[in-house]
């Protein structure tokens, strides 16, 4: 688990304001014909950009996730770990604060569906309305 007190605050807010320009909290529903409902239901928190040297950053003091380069050579950084979200991620955007109001609200979206599918809502088709909802 990260402990968001070993983040140095000026680096924390420069992820965080980073983040709140360019990152993104992804619910993706993906169809699937061999799961029993047709719906796969999965998080992410990402970040792209051209520079490499900031997406590492993210990965270094969030300690999870991933980072690749696409064909067109834009880096990105996400994480999909649904025990790093909980763990990593929302406890350091919890404490580095978005001043976004369009971000906050995606955050405390993305919060609820972290939770719900902590809960396995997502295994059921009334927990799947929910999280679409």
């Amino acid at each position: 688990m990260l402990n968001v007190k070993d983040i140095p605050p000026k680096i924390g807010y420069y992820l965080a304001g980073f983040a709140d320009g360019e990152g993104s909290f992804m619910i993706i529903v993906r169809p699937r014909k061999d799961y029993n409902l047709p719906w796969k239901i999965s998080l992410c928190f990402n970040v792209s950009q051209k520079d490499k040297v900031i997406l590492s950053l993210f990965k270094r003091y969030l300690k999870c996730g991933t980072l690749r380069q696409r064909e067109d050579g834009l880096w990105y950084y996400e994480v999909n770990n649904l025990r790093a979200l909980k763990e990593n991620v929302i406890p350091f955007f919890q404490k580095f604060r978005f001043l976004s109001s369009k971000k906050k609200r995606n955050f405390s979206i993305f919060k609820k569906a972290v939770k719900l599918l902590e809960e396995g809502e997502h295994l059921k088709e009334e927990g799947i309305k929910r999280i679409l909802s």
